[in-house]
């Protein structure tokens, strides 16, 4: 995430934008943080939630659900910009400079929400046999739907990103700091 809006702020100010890179972080995005986080989330904890009364048609599950949704809106977009080949116009430049930092928003948003209300909630609500469980089935998941290799090669992605894309430690300690904080865009 820090690696992408340091990238966006390159884009903001005038460097040009390159296809494959826009398609390096929606590949990312799509495959670790959706298909493998969300995926558990949506597949595993949500459904251990729903049993402890916490239904997926509002409340705080609602919402994680939502958010994914909206997330997968600018990923998708993000994904649609990236895809062909020649450099991106002034136009699809800036798509991506609004699509990103509006997912940048919504996943820090996100992010303090599971880490400050989602996870803890979880975490009284259900049993501790239960969680053992949970959590063997979270590794089971990431085996079985996503891939030990392809992990290892989304990791290898997110170093490459970043490396190239160093991200601001003081952003990130912002933005790491405050839930529904819009000043750090």
């Amino acid at each position: 995430m820090g690696a992408l809006e340091t990238y966006v702020d390159r884009l903001a100010n005038g460097r040009a934008a390159s296809r494959d890179v826009v398609a390096q972080f929606a590949r990312f995005f799509q495959s670790f943080a959706d298909k493998c986080h969300h995926g558990k989330e949506e597949d595993r904890l949500f459904v251990a939630l729903s049993r402890c009364g916490f239904p997926r048609e509002y409340g705080p599950v609602s919402v994680m659900l939502a958010e994914h949704t909206q997330g997968r809106v600018h990923v998708r977009a993000l994904a649609g910009l990236g895809q062909g080949s020649g450099p991106l116009s002034a136009a699809e430049t800036q798509q991506v400079i609004e699509h990103a930092r509006a997912f940048i928003l919504l996943l820090r948003d996100h992010i303090q929400k599971e880490d400050n209300i989602l996870y803890p909630m979880a975490l009284q609500a259900i049993p501790a046999t239960d969680l053992q469980k949970l959590d063997a089935d979270c590794e089971a998941f990431e085996r079985e739907v996503v891939g030990s290799d392809a992990i290892q090669q989304l990791k290898d992605l997110a170093l490459n990103l970043v490396g190239a894309y160093p991200p601001d430690p003081e952003r990130m300690a912002a933005g790491a700091a405050c839930v529904g904080c819009r000043g750090h865009a």
